[in-house]
Protein backbone atom coordinates (compact mmCIF):
# COMPACT_ATOMS: atom_id res chain seq x y z
CA UNK A 1 0.00 0.00 0.00
CA UNK A 2 1.49 3.34 -0.83
CA UNK A 3 -0.52 6.64 0.79
CA UNK A 4 -0.68 9.75 -0.75
CA UNK A 5 -1.00 13.38 0.17
CA UNK A 6 -1.53 16.40 -1.94
CA UNK A 7 -0.67 19.91 -0.67
CA UNK A 8 -0.43 23.61 -2.49
CA UNK A 9 -3.97 24.34 -4.34
CA UNK A 10 -5.66 27.78 -3.80
CA UNK A 11 -6.81 29.96 -5.62
CA UNK A 12 -4.95 32.41 -7.87
CA UNK A 13 -5.40 35.31 -10.61
CA UNK A 14 -5.01 33.87 -14.23
CA UNK A 15 -1.44 34.70 -14.98
CA UNK A 16 -0.26 33.46 -11.60
CA UNK A 17 1.75 30.28 -10.56
CA UNK A 18 1.17 27.55 -7.80
CA UNK A 19 3.43 24.47 -6.98
CA UNK A 20 1.45 21.38 -5.94
CA UNK A 21 3.33 18.41 -3.64
CA UNK A 22 2.25 14.81 -3.39
CA UNK A 23 4.50 13.19 -0.50
CA UNK A 24 4.18 9.47 -0.76
CA UNK A 25 4.68 6.79 2.37
CA UNK A 26 3.97 3.09 2.83
CA UNK A 27 5.49 0.69 0.04
CA UNK A 28 7.52 3.36 -1.44
CA UNK A 29 10.50 1.23 -2.91
CA UNK A 30 8.81 -0.32 -5.16
CA UNK A 31 6.68 3.00 -6.80
CA UNK A 32 7.61 3.14 -10.94
CA UNK A 33 6.01 6.30 -11.73
CA UNK A 34 3.91 9.27 -10.50
CA UNK A 35 1.24 11.50 -12.38
CA UNK A 36 -0.97 14.50 -11.46
CA UNK A 37 -4.42 14.42 -13.29
CA UNK A 38 -7.47 16.48 -12.61
CA UNK A 39 -10.94 16.51 -12.52
CA UNK A 40 -13.81 19.47 -12.66
CA UNK A 41 -16.97 17.77 -11.65
CA UNK A 42 -19.51 17.24 -14.92
CA UNK A 43 -16.42 16.30 -17.04
CA UNK A 44 -13.74 13.76 -16.98
CA UNK A 45 -10.50 12.97 -15.18
CA UNK A 46 -7.90 14.57 -17.09
CA UNK A 47 -4.23 13.64 -17.13
CA UNK A 48 -1.69 16.12 -16.61
CA UNK A 49 1.94 15.05 -15.79
CA UNK A 50 3.63 12.10 -15.30
CA UNK A 51 7.19 10.93 -14.12
CA UNK A 52 9.17 7.74 -14.11
CA UNK A 53 10.40 7.91 -10.81
CA UNK A 54 14.10 6.17 -11.23
CA UNK A 55 14.84 7.53 -14.72
CA UNK A 56 12.74 11.15 -14.22
CA UNK A 57 11.55 10.92 -17.64
CA UNK A 58 8.38 13.21 -17.84
CA UNK A 59 5.02 13.29 -19.80
CA UNK A 60 2.97 16.51 -20.09
CA UNK A 61 -0.21 16.95 -21.44
CA UNK A 62 -0.12 19.25 -24.82
CA UNK A 63 -3.00 21.36 -22.73
CA UNK A 64 -0.07 22.10 -20.14
CA UNK A 65 3.09 21.99 -21.87
CA UNK A 66 5.31 24.83 -21.45
CA UNK A 67 3.25 25.95 -18.36
CA UNK A 68 3.59 23.13 -15.76
CA UNK A 69 6.83 21.21 -15.00
CA UNK A 70 6.42 18.04 -13.20
CA UNK A 71 9.44 16.52 -11.05
CA UNK A 72 10.32 14.49 -8.36
CA UNK A 73 12.76 14.99 -4.85
CA UNK A 74 14.15 10.70 -5.31
CA UNK A 75 15.06 10.28 -1.79
CA UNK A 76 11.64 11.77 0.43
CA UNK A 77 9.37 10.60 -2.25
CA UNK A 78 7.55 13.81 -2.97
CA UNK A 79 6.92 15.01 -5.83
CA UNK A 80 5.92 18.10 -7.18
CA UNK A 81 3.90 20.27 -10.03
CA UNK A 82 5.01 24.00 -10.59
CA UNK A 83 2.40 25.08 -12.32
CA UNK A 84 3.01 28.76 -14.66
CA UNK A 85 0.57 31.34 -16.59
CA UNK A 86 -2.56 29.62 -15.05
CA UNK A 87 -5.79 29.95 -17.12
CA UNK A 88 -9.04 29.94 -15.98
CA UNK A 89 -9.41 26.58 -17.45
CA UNK A 90 -6.79 25.05 -15.49
CA UNK A 91 -9.61 24.98 -12.78
CA UNK A 92 -9.93 21.75 -10.95
CA UNK A 93 -9.61 19.15 -8.35
CA UNK A 94 -5.56 17.54 -8.61
CA UNK A 95 -4.99 14.42 -7.74
CA UNK A 96 -1.90 12.53 -6.84
CA UNK A 97 -1.01 9.06 -8.16
CA UNK A 98 1.26 6.70 -8.60
CA UNK A 99 1.75 2.70 -10.12
CA UNK A 100 3.95 0.10 -9.57
CA UNK A 101 3.84 -1.17 -12.48
CA UNK A 102 5.28 -0.65 -16.11
CA UNK A 103 4.21 1.73 -18.23
CA UNK A 104 6.00 3.84 -21.53
CA UNK A 105 4.32 6.70 -23.18
CA UNK A 106 0.38 6.50 -23.45
CA UNK A 107 -0.51 4.00 -20.99
CA UNK A 108 1.57 6.42 -18.47
CA UNK A 109 -0.76 8.99 -19.02
CA UNK A 110 -4.04 6.33 -18.65
CA UNK A 111 -5.66 6.71 -15.57
CA UNK A 112 -6.50 2.82 -15.21
CA UNK A 113 -2.27 2.91 -15.19
CA UNK A 114 -2.32 3.52 -11.85
CA UNK A 115 -2.79 1.96 -8.20
CA UNK A 116 -3.05 4.70 -5.60
CA UNK A 117 -4.49 7.98 -5.52
CA UNK A 118 -4.85 10.91 -3.45
CA UNK A 119 -7.49 13.17 -2.15
CA UNK A 120 -7.06 15.83 -4.32
CA UNK A 121 -6.30 19.54 -4.06
CA UNK A 122 -8.27 22.16 -5.24
CA UNK A 123 -6.49 24.81 -7.56
CA UNK A 124 -8.58 27.80 -9.11
CA UNK A 125 -7.77 30.20 -10.81
CA UNK A 126 -9.80 33.38 -11.50
CA UNK A 127 -10.22 35.60 -14.53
Amino acid sequence: QVQLAESGGGVVQAGGSLKLSCAASGRTSDIYAMAWFRQVPGREREFVAAIKWKSADTYHADSVKGRFTISRHVFDYTMYLQMDSLKPEDTGLYYCTTTEKYCSGDECSAGISYDYWGQGTQVTVSS
